[in-house]
């Protein structure tokens, strides 16, 4: 087999395989909101929120009391306000670096990522929980969790494709274990205020993750493409 000829077949195998999980992670999704909205909440969803609270006073988290104002800075972190100024900050940096083609699947990513979120909430329309106190002001469906969601597509996916531009293999790892550090931060934070139940969670955690892969792999491709034309 010729070396264009494999290159060919490894990016192809790439994209196929995160296409594979991406739908594999939507049905597994599909499935769990599926149960939940069948059987309500789940006995896990009730353990956790109500462990993460004082028995005898629900509306006291457990740990020390400078824990929860700094997990409630730590959840706007990933709300749409947030994420929208890093997103648009870090396009814009690529933009003024005419690097178009990671600008554009950077966007991409993250915009048909939040979409994606947005409409399993209404297909689902899960409740709030109510059976702790709220630390933070809430109104819209609770499953899957759109800060969970949204900040693993916008974290990872930067940490991913930033990742790819480092040479040394030490801040290739930072720039990813900060990214996933950042991601499960929030996604905590959630479960800690009381804002969602803990299965929310897991699923934006899922949708995001493979979804932040989907486009890493389109990004590999696309690079390896550019070389390939550039060998031909």
């Amino acid at each position: 087999m010729s070396v264009s000829r494999l290159a060919f077949v490894k990016r192809e195998a790439t994209l196929i395989v995160a296409f594979i999980i991406v739908a594999a992670a939507l049905l597994v999704v599909i499935r769990l909101g599926s149960e939940i909205r069948e059987d309500g909440t789940s006995d896990f969803d009730r353990w956790l929120l109500l462990s993460l609270r004082q028995p005898r006073n629900l509306a006291v988290p457990i740990g020390p009391a400078w824990l929860q104002p700094v997990l409630v800075d730590i959840t706007a972190l990933g709300g749409a306000t947030a994420l929208t100024l890093l997103t648009v900050s870090v396009v814009g940096y690529l933009l003024a670096a005419k690097k178009w083609t990671t600008a554009a699947l950077i966007a991409a990513a993250t915009i048909s990522g939040s979409l994606i979120g947005q409409l399993l909430k209404v297909s689902f329309a899960r409740a709030r929980p109510t059976i702790v106190p709220h630390f933070v002001e809430i109104h819209s469906l609770s499953y899957p969790s759109g800060h969970a969601t949204n900040s693993a597509v916008v974290f990872l996916t930067l940490g991913v494709l930033l990742a790819r531009a480092q040479t040394a293999r030490a801040t290739r790892i930072y720039v990813l274990v900060a990214a996933m550090l950042f991601t499960a931060l929030i996604g905590c934070s959630r479960v800690y205020n009381g804002v969602h139940w803990p299965t929310d969670v897991i699923a934006g955690w899922v949708i995001g993750g493979s979804w932040a892969l989907l486009w890493w792999a389109i990004a590999l491709r696309a690079q390896r493409s550019r070389v390939a034309s550039s060998l031909d």
